[in-house]
């Protein structure tokens, strides 16, 4: 799932900060660069954390709606709007690379086979179960 969402942020002396009103998140950067970062960052992080605790993502404002001198830090720097786009999905492959123990059954041949040519299970079934999937292009 991709959303756009409207981002404030204030150019200050010493960085940027950064609102997405639409998700009540504040956040800070060095540089432009890094603020396009954090914001997508920030965003992405809470959407699946709404996702995994059952709630809904917020539907994003449209950037007309989003107005500098209403944000959390108008009058503490330059302030504009501008938009900050997210891929839940792809958002959710990068960061959850958590590894989930699963136990197979061989037949005992084949796991003396593939024991005595040195097959790395973990990785052999992940390998097969990307290509039966389809999914290769998401491999790091």
């Amino acid at each position: 799932m991709k959303r756009i969402y409207p981002v404030i942020f204030t150019q200050t002396n010493d960085g940027i900060l950064i609102e997405v009103p639409d998700m009540d998140i504040v956040t800070e950067a060095k540089d432009m660069t890094d603020a396009i970062d954090m914001a997508r960052d920030a965003i992405g992080l809470k959407g699946i954390t709404l996702e995994n605790s059952g709630q809904d993502i917020p539907q994003t404002s449209a950037i007309s709606q989003i107005r500098p001198e209403n944000g959390a830090f108008f009058g503490e720097g330059e302030s504009y709007t501008s938009l900050v786009d997210i891929d839940y999905s792809a958002y959710r492959k990068m960061v959850d690379n958590r590894v989930i123990k699963k136990s197979i059954s061989l037949p005992s041949w084949l796991n003396k086979k593939a024991e005595s040519a040195g097959i790395n299970f973990s990785k052999t079934l992940q390998d097969a179960l990307i290509e039966l999937l389809d999914i290769k292009s998401l491999r790091p």
